[in-house]
């Protein structure tokens, strides 16, 4: 028995069948990963705004308890406790 010849092919093996072609992006698609890059870098940002709310809001609680001790105190007969 003898060992089947070996073929010599002319196209180089990491050539892309023509069934694979490869397309230019579609102007829709491109858009759509612009969007994706964008709200990746918005969420981000809305994230950090909305952590800089809790802050300024517990900040605003802190100040609004402080004015209410003092209002109380200078409301309440006797000596002053301030």
């Amino acid at each position: 028995m003898q060992p089947a010849p070996v073929r010599a092919s002319s196209a180089p093996p990491t050539a892309l069948p023509a069934t694979l072609s490869v397309r230019p992006p579609s102007v829709g698609g491109a858009l759509r990963a612009l969007e994706g890059l964008l709200m990746r870098g918005g969420q981000r940002t809305a994230r950090r705004n909305a952590w800089t709310a809790v802050l300024e809001d517990r900040r605003r609680a802190k100040d609004r308890r402080e004015a209410q001790h003092l209002l109380e105190a200078v409301a309440a007969p006797g000596p002053q406790a301030t």
